[in-house]
């Protein structure tokens, strides 16, 4: 007779997703792009040290470090390596499944709070560097890091149990604001006491949807949905480097974005033009990865005084964006339709480039207008002809091998 062991089911989830995972970092972590990425890190971390010379005492460093924190404490989902076939196979035996459960949140904890450690220690000099280069501050704000990321995973758990979405917007935004105002009296080094009180409301919350939730199911598609979207999100950034045939796109309409291909004429040269553009706005998540990564490159640009600096993140982000974007000339290569469409295949790789190049352009554009805002116009310059030599390059030597190549 068989007899369910959530252990060995658990040990089995997790190895073949650390396998899986594996797998594909090799691919990743491997030749030009490390020596890219030492070189990226070297030189921020130069111009990141030069920069902290030259803040003022009175420089915002509570607000800007917990409101960065307070991002990565709020996201606290839990990794539970489910399959789509799970909600028919272990709803069965839901009650057994405690432990494995457990398990998953315990590895949550292990992996978001080490991202925390990173991010911590990267602030501490921007820290330090205020609070007169003291340092002795690093192990009470860790712990105080991890207290809330630990209440902040158990909490969210128990929001899955609602099926209504609703409850989890409004619980992440309670968490947010709860999660600022601890954080924030943290980095201002105000008494405990207070910090105390908000973790005790935390606390609170916990103790509360706890008891609300005692009694409900687990809800199986929302967890599912949430490992897939994560998945999916590795497989989009492992498939710059490598083919990934599991890779499948998730379509979103946006019509309020129709205006980016309406204007495109309907001709034979135009096919791919109308593919990539509707491709880059409904597919996948190219379009939100692009507005994701403009937005962080300015808002450091914004707090960033330091000129060569900002020129910097600007190249640096308009890079990155160019790199997620790649996997985008692979949309329709498992597609047997397109083949038999009377147009030449230069048109393809045409297509792509220009919008690649429309694409980068208008990003690079935005950052050096953020430049501008601060009053640093000859860098607002610099940072413009800088990106346009730059996306010229990626887009006529570096695409064009991805395109020779794929």
């Amino acid at each position: 007779m068989f007899e369910f062991n959530e252990k060995q089911l658990w040990r089995a989830r997790a190895g073949q997703t650390a396998k899986e995972y594996g797998q594909y970092l090799k691919y990743i972590f491997n030749g030009h792009l490390v020596i890219v990425l030492v070189f990226l890190l070297g030189t921020a971390a130069y111009y990141y040290q030069a920069w902290l010379k030259t803040i003022p005492n009175d420089f915002p460093v509570a607000l800007i470090m917990s409101f960065i924190l307070t991002l990565f404490v709020t996201n606290s989902p839990t990794y539970t390596f489910l399959k789509d076939a799970d909600r028919i196979f272990l709803i069965a035996v839901e009650t057994k499944m405690k432990k494995y459960f457990l398990q998953s949140m315990m590895v949550s904890f292990v992996i978001q709070g080490y991202v925390l450690v990173i991010i911590l220690a990267a602030l501490m000099p921007l820290y330090a560097q205020v609070h007169g280069g003291d340092f002795s501050q690093f192990w009470y704000l860790l712990i105080v890091l991890l207290i809330s990321k630990g209440a902040n995973l158990l909490i969210r758990w128990h929001i899955q149990y609602y099926v209504n979405v609703r409850y989890h917007y409004i619980d992440t935004v309670v968490r947010f604001l709860i999660n600022l105002a601890i954080l924030y009296l943290l980095f201002a080094d105000s008494s405990p006491l207070f910090i105390l009180a908000l973790l005790l409301i935390m606390a609170f919350l916990l103790i509360y949807f706890q008891k609300a939730t005692s009694n409900k199911g687990v809800k199986w598609e929302y967890l599912i949905e949430q490992d897939e979207k994560r998945l999916a999100s590795f497989y989009r950034f492992a498939n710059m480097f490598t083919e990934v045939p599991k890779l499948r796109n998730r379509i979103k309409r946006r019509r309020f974005l129709d205006v980016l291909f309406n204007r495109v004429p309907y001709a034979k040269e135009k096919v791919f033009t109308h593919l990539y553009w509707r491709t880059y706005v409904r597919a996948g998540d190219y379009f939100g990865l692009t507005i994701r990564l403009t937005a962080i490159s300015g808002i450091f640009i914004f707090f960033l005084s330091f000129g060569p600096g900002q020129v910097f993140i600007s190249v640096l982000f308009v890079f990155l964006t160019g790199l997620q974007l790649l996997p985008l000339w692979n949309a329709y290569d498992n597609k047997l339709w397109i083949t038999i469409y009377p147009v030449e295949s230069s048109y393809r790789e045409k297509s792509f480039k220009q919008i690649m190049a429309s694409i980068l352009g208008s990003q690079g554009i935005i950052l050096s207008l953020i430049i501008a805002s601060k009053g640093d116009w000859m860098y607002a310059l610099i940072s413009f002809i800088v990106n346009v030599v730059f996306i010229i390059f990626f887009v006529l030597f570096y695409i064009n091998k991805k395109v020779k190549n794929g």
